[in-house]
């Protein structure tokens, strides 16, 4: 019961700590927070299709190819929990913009944390953190490092399409945020009482 309490706690965390990491720091800058917005953007780009549909389908064609069911019902709940905090916090609530960078420093800091919580919670932030875990996952390669290599595949393609000056902001975004992921996901989470990942187990 406990196990489960600190799954769920995690999962709604970290899906939380990534939603607000989007709203606040990083979208009122048009900073895209990883590949799965790249390729919202270049179906919007090549298709005309609206960006908020575009990465939805981009999370669902991934989830076609999740790990198992459990991860598979875990990672929906905290696609839908980030988009609804992105909804309300951007709807309802008003927060003066920094600096650029500064705001870019502390998104990617709370983005890292909120998705190295998911992973240790046995889910995902979707898009492309799916693919990364199947490819670290029998690979046994670190699953941040990974996942920096997909999105600067797509973020060098989203280059065509948004102004260079973002693209780089998304690189370092990606940086500092997957470096984050790796630390949580090396973690020690057995002497801290808390979660080992479901696709670490023998």
């Amino acid at each position: 019961m406990r196990r489960l309490f600190l799954t769920y706690a995690c999962l709604f965390g970290g899906a939380f700590l990534q939603g607000m990491s989007m709203s606040i720091f990083l979208f009122p800058h048009s900073i895209p927070s990883g590949g799965a917005a790249g390729i919202a953007l270049l179906l919007n780009h090549w298709f005309d299709l609206t960006l908020g549909f575009s990465l939805w389908l981009a999370n669902a064609v991934f989830l076609l190819f999740a790990l198992n069911y459990t991860w598979t019902f875990r990672t929906i709940l905290s696609v839908a929990t980030t988009s609804a905090t992105i909804s309300v916090l951007t709807a309802q609530v008003t927060f003066p913009h920094g600096h650029i960078v500064i705001d870019l420093l502390a998104g990617s800091l709370f983005f890292g944390l909120g998705v190295g919580l998911l992973i240790r919670a046995g889910a995902s932030s979707g898009g492309m953190v799916i693919p990364a875990l199947m490819i670290a996952f029998h690979k046994n390669w670190s699953p941040g490092k990974v996942m920096m290599c997909i999105n600067l595949g797509i973020f060098l393609l989203t280059s065509l399409v948004i102004d260079y000056k973002i693209v780089i902001f998304a690189i370092v975004c990606q940086l500092i945020s997957t470096n984050i992921i790796d630390f949580i996901y090396g973690l020690n989470f057995h002497k801290m009482l808390a979660l080992t990942p479901y696709w670490r187990k023998k």
